[in-house]
């Protein structure tokens, strides 16, 4: 597949844009960005009048005042402040999009399950938020702790329709097609292998460059992702914070009838509006969207013996008051060297606190070589055992020490400290594989009490 580039070219004007596409580096850094010369104040972030008879306003991503390490704003410098983006709004159904909490009394969430990729719906038209399909949900969204993991299916794009989460911010893994979203921030392009992160409260739409897209999203209600602590691995490897990328400024100028659904607690709202609300010129903060290119993620592991656990593969984590307990960590499985001796190198069996949702992006998980293919989903909830499948367990056990490398394979975990309730569509609509359970079946015993056998 093509890699869009992630270099900011010649600025260029239509008759939507200020500017064509391009990214600014670094995670977490305070950016400053403007479409048209001049539209960013300097030495002030409320002017008594800002250039081009623009607006100022404030987006807050954190109480005023937190602790300074953990603030988050942007100011932006918009046609009409955001009070003009909203008129009288309506309540409408979602009926697929769900959020915790949520049980469904005859859908049972304990067990060990996995879906094959979930179709797309024949003869039906659906945007990027139409499609948008719950799987699990966790947590409370009223206390701001867990998430929804969802799958999204799209065929149609977001022409005049706008959108944004009061809930959640979203974490969007593409697995199939790409994805253009137009945010108040600038354009993000999006493709298989990419993620990008949609902060809670910020206006976007979506389109399909290649004229559908299918992949999954974590909505994250807690505290915001972050990097994840290195500990002894001090500064460097895992997701370098250089190869984040933020988009710069760019804005529609549109003057004719928009659509603007808001997620709030749960519930879906809409109102129409004259304009686009995506019509912010400048901006300066460190409360904006992000791209990371899952193929710049430098693993490290055991290079001795032994198989270190899944978490030095996070690339996010959304922290808790708890520390070292993640509400949510976004984990991968991506191409790695296994070098270890007299290991057992896949993941290993085991039962976790933690609830372990994973999807595959493309290629081979090694520890299911079958059954568990692109764009499938399984789920392991908390305390419920896990691990190779009959087939993996005695390739490894009887493998050469030879250094071997993981090859064309790209897997993630939506992993969470709160129990992963199944929704209905996932209980019942989804296409789920009824005999998983069945991979393990062949496991045989193999104790037979004589010391130093193996």
């Amino acid at each position: 597949m093509e890699k869009p580039t992630d270099q900011n070219p010649e600025s260029t004007h239509d008759s939507r844009y200020g500017t064509t596409p391009g990214y600014m580096a670094g995670f977490g850094n305070d950016f400053e960005s403007e479409a048209l010369k001049g539209a960013l104040p300097q030495g002030r972030n409320s002017p008594q009048r800002v250039e081009y008879g623009l607006y100022a306003e404030q987006l807050s991503g954190s109480p005023f005042t937190a602790p300074h390490r953990t603030l988050e704003r942007s100011w932006l410098y918009r046609i009409r402040p955001s009070v003009k983006h909203l008129d009288r709004l309506q309540k409408i159904s979602h009926p697929y999009w769900k959020t915790a909490p949520h049980k469904i009394p005859d859908v049972v969430s304990l067990g060990q399950y996995r879906w094959d990729p979930v179709p797309f719906p024949e003869g039906q038209k659906l945007t990027f938020i139409d499609g948008i399909r719950t799987m699990t949900t966790a947590g409370d969204v009223g206390v701001q702790v867990g998430m929804a993991a969802h799958v999204y299916l799209a065929n149609a794009d977001m022409e005049d329709e706008y959108f944004y989460n009061a809930d959640a911010e979203l974490l969007v893994v593409p697995q199939t097609g790409r994805l253009k979203i137009a945010t108040e921030f600038g354009i993000i392009d999006l493709e298989p292998l990419e993620i990008c992160i949609l902060p809670r409260g910020m206006v976007f739409k979506v389109s399909l460059p290649d004229g559908k897209a299918r992949g999954f999203i974590c909505e994250n209600y807690g505290a915001k992702f972050t990097l994840p602590n290195r500990g002894p691995i001090g500064a460097n490897c895992l997701a370098n914070p250089r190869d984040f990328k933020t988009p710069v400024a760019q804005f529609e100028d549109i003057e004719r009838p928009c659509h603007v659904t808001i997620k709030w607690c749960g519930e879906f709202h809409q109102t129409t509006i004259d304009h686009s609300p995506l019509d912010v010129v400048a901006w300066h903060g460190n409360y904006a969207p992000y791209k990371y290119d899952l193929r710049h993620f430098s693993p490290v592991g055991a290079i001795s013996f032994d198989h270190p656990d899944p978490s030095i593969f996070t690339v996010l984590t959304a922290p808790t008051s708890e520390e070292g307990t993640a509400n949510i960590d976004f984990v991968i499985f991506p191409p790695r060297w296994l070098p270890q001796e007299d290991t057992f190198r896949p993941p290993w069996y085991h039962k976790n606190i933690m609830s372990e949702l994973m999807g595959n992006i493309y290629g081979q998980y090694d520890a299911k070589p079958h059954g568990f293919v692109p764009g499938g989903i399984s789920l392991h909830n908390c305390m419920l055992p896990h691990g190779p499948d009959q087939e993996a367990f005695e390739k490894a056990s009887h493998s050469s020490w030879d250094p071997v490398k993981l090859k064309d394979t790209m897997s993630f975990m939506f992993e969470t400290r709160f129990p992963q309730q199944l929704t209905e569509f996932a209980g019942k609509e989804a296409p789920l594989q009824v005999d998983y359970v069945d991979c393990w079946s062949g496991l045989e015993r193999k104790f037979d009490g004589t010391p130093g056998l193996k």
